[in-house]
């Protein structure tokens, strides 16, 4: 299903705060503005990682993540929720660091639930 409007949901996790957005994106280039958009806007964040997933114009699937720097692999867990939910377009996450390292699995979780949370933000208003 493709993405056909913004979705937004925000996250805290001890003390680090996660926002994240599911946005219409055609490629990469449009993942590439969103980066910078929410780089702006969130001066603060030390990570914005992202997942995108399109179909290419022969129908075969073009999955593309970036975990910035971040542990855990952040990125490959949102392109699993893209997958999972069959999403076409871009999952973005950024986090402003709390104070407190989550660690592999925290970070891993966290990502996970603020890509849930703009998932199920996005269900509601297409409902």
């Amino acid at each position: 299903m493709k993405v056909e409007h913004s979705a937004e949901f925000r996250f805290n996790a001890d003390r680090s705060r996660f926002f994240a957005i599911l946005f219409p994106a055609a490629d990469e280039t449009d993942v590439q503005k969103m980066v910078r958009r929410k780089k702006g806007e969130y001066r603060k964040a030390n990570h914005h990682c992202w997942a995108f997933r399109s179909l290419d114009g022969r129908g075969c699937p073009c999955e593309k993540s970036r975990d910035d720097g971040e542990v855990g692999h952040p990125g490959r867990v949102l392109l699993e929720l893209l997958r999972h939910y069959d999403l076409e377009g871009g999952l973005l996450v950024s986090r402003i660091f709390g104070g407190v390292k989550l660690g592999v699995g925290g970070v891993s979780r966290a990502f996970r639930e603020a890509g849930e949370g703009a998932i199920e933000e996005y269900k509601k208003k297409t409902k």
